[in-house]
């Protein structure tokens, strides 16, 4: 099965409204980017605007709701926006909000699904990373959330909850996320929470924004005030939930993922579980041996240290580990090591070589060269205890002349990404 292509959204679209946590006025924005940028946060009222990429190594707190933050830069409650993000199939987007908190809105996921229902998607050049469940996957937090993920074709969450309340008891749900169906059944239900609780969070500094127009506030034998959406709007919720913070594994699941009692904090247990699984299955198809037998490069300038997948023809992914014993870094900068800019692209060209080389008969007496490169960008530095993980695609391959679109990331993040065509001569 091919990998669905990139999507960003198509126009800009903002909302406006308050923090729950923090009860600040605050807008959120829309707006389109360019592939492989993922789903970012970027804080439009902070000096130089920051940027937090909504990624699993971001998360900052799970304290009745999920934030995420690079040092001091944090953005709260971001796990309504990311499912309606993920049910929408948007891979890349920027989302500028102008506070520290995504406004609550209604308390549920639609006012950001319909928003950008009405931005629309536009497909790019790129195929979508996703995370395959290929066997089971359990997690869970002791004395609460369980977990399991199974192999399955399309995501799908199903989750079960108790709470001693008469309109909760225990109830249970299942569904496909995809767009028709988080639409109807899961976008319309509201956060919630208890009364008697709201004095204890108020005291920390939480659910400062919380009305009874924003959430679902459930007193002994009822709720204060309006009816449920669903019978069920609770477990409805809690998968959404599931949803928005499986999202900040940075790209999109197929697998069905069995939730019992599930919490903030264990949802991002099963997407660190589900990264490792994948990480796992990431071991050498080709290692540094037959490198060696494909590529005429040699210390120090032999870049890959193996690949960890192959599509012959098509696609291939290697990695470069850097260590602080490059020779580069001696002079690159001297107390502050980064690897430069064009050694990353080398190390690129070195793994788009070794894509060629197994389309071609006796790959030990060819060699390949560069012609060009193009719409060439880097994006941040590398350095010392880094690892490049370069995905490189073939667009065109004619008479031993290629083109090539090639990304490098460290830790789900692009460090650089170049097009480049090469030519295969021989030695």
């Amino acid at each position: 099965m091919s990998a669905p292509l990139q999507q960003t959204v198509a126009g800009g679209s903002s909302l406006e409204g308050v923090g729950l946590h923090t009860g600040e006025a605050v807008r959120l924005r829309f707006v389109a980017a360019e592939p492989d940028t993922g789903i970012r946060f970027r804080r439009t009222d902070l000096v130089d605007r920051p940027e937090v990429a909504a990624r699993l190594e971001h998360v900052a707190s799970t304290d009745r709701g999920t934030a995420i933050g690079i040092g001091d830069v944090r953005v709260q409650t971001v796990e309504h926006v990311l499912a309606a993000l993920a049910a929408c199939g948007i891979d890349n987007v920027v989302v500028e909000i102008d506070g520290p908190e995504v406004p609550i809105a209604d308390g549920s996921f639609e006012p950001f699904f319909e928003l950008l229902r009405g931005c629309g998607a536009a497909v790019q050049d790129r195929p979508a990373r996703e995370f395959t469940v290929e066997g089971p996957i359990t997690a869970g937090m002791p004395g609460g959330a369980s977990y399991v993920a199974l192999p399955c074709p399309t995501f799908r969450v199903s989750a079960s909850i108790a709470f001693d309340h008469p309109l909760v008891r225990r109830q249970y749900a299942s569904f496909d996320v995809t767009v028709d169906d988080f639409g109807a059944e899961i976008a319309r239900a509201r956060t919630f929470g208890f009364l008697k609780e709201a004095e204890a969070l108020r005291a920390r500094g939480l659910a400062l924004g919380a009305t009874l127009e924003n959430a679902i506030v459930l007193n002994e034998t009822g709720i204060e005030s309006g009816e449920l959406r669903y019978r069920d709007e609770f477990v409805r919720h809690k998968i959404g939930d599931v949803v928005g913070d499986l999202a900040l594994l940075g790209g999109r699941l197929r697998g069905h993922v069995i939730a019992d009692r599930p919490s903030h904090a264990g949802n991002l247990e099963l997407a660190r579980g589900i990264e490792a699984a994948a990480r796992a299955r990431s071991e050498p198809i080709v290692d540094i041996t037959r490198i060696m037998q494909y590529l005429p490069h040699r210390y120090p300038m032999l870049l890959v240290d193996r690949v960890v997948e192959f599509e012959q023809g098509k696609r291939i992914v290697g990695i470069k580990n850097v260590t602080i014993n490059e020779p580069f870094f001696q002079g690159h900068y001297p107390g502050h090591p980064i690897m430069p800019g064009v050694l990353i692209i080398e190390a690129m060209a070195q793994v788009g070589g070794l894509l060629l080389m197994d389309a071609i008969d006796n790959p030990e007496d060819k060699v390949v060269y560069f012609m060009s490169l193009d719409n060439v960008k880097w994006r941040r530095p590398v350095i010392p205890g880094d690892q490049i993980r370069f995905e490189l695609e073939m667009l065109q391959f004619r008479r031993h002349v290629c083109r090539m679109k090639g990304v490098g990331r460290v830790d789900g993040q692009i460090v650089a990404e170049a097009e480049m065509m090469a030519r295969i001569v021989e030695r």
